[in-house]
């Protein structure tokens, strides 16, 4: 990794943790393994609400098949503001196992809806990797 950069092929690993989908009764992303990496920041973003997802919790499981998911404590930095132009994140919040409420406007993970047609998808930028190069192992098996 150079001095002022980071390349996430080469330095990190992305991994495809929600495709874009409707969201409506709750959905669980893809499960990936942190083992060759020392952090990951997800990225959801959420749009057509017809209302706030009700939850996102983030899991720990023992297997990239979710065996044993429990959900854990995150910290987030949200951008609730809609609008293409806004890109400033808010301020660090730390939350608890029980979960994250959003906003209508936000931007596993998982998460638990009602009965509302939300669309959303996520990706994890894995980061400060063990085995670096041209290209990353797979994170997800």
């Amino acid at each position: 990794m150079g001095a002022k950069s980071f390349w996430a092929s080469q330095d990190g690993h992305i991994v495809s943790v929600l495709s874009p989908q409707n969201t409506t009764g709750g959905v669980t992303g893809q499960a990936f393994n942190l083992a060759g990496y020392d952090h990951a920041s997800i990225i959801l973003q959420q749009g057509a609400v017809a209302a706030a997802s009700t939850k996102i919790l983030v899991n720990a499981c023992s297997d990239t098949s979710g065996t044993g998911a429990t959900a854990i404590p995150f910290t987030l930095f949200a951008q609730e503001t809609a609008g293409t132009s806004n890109d400033v994140l808010g301020t660090k919040v730390a939350v608890t196992s029980a979960g994250y409420t959003p906003t209508a406007n936000c931007v596993q993970l998982q998460i638990t809806n009602g009965a509302n047609a939300n669309y959303a998808s996520a990706v994890a930028v894995l980061s400060s990797g063990r085995f670096t190069g041209d290209q990353s192992p797979t994170a997800t098996t």
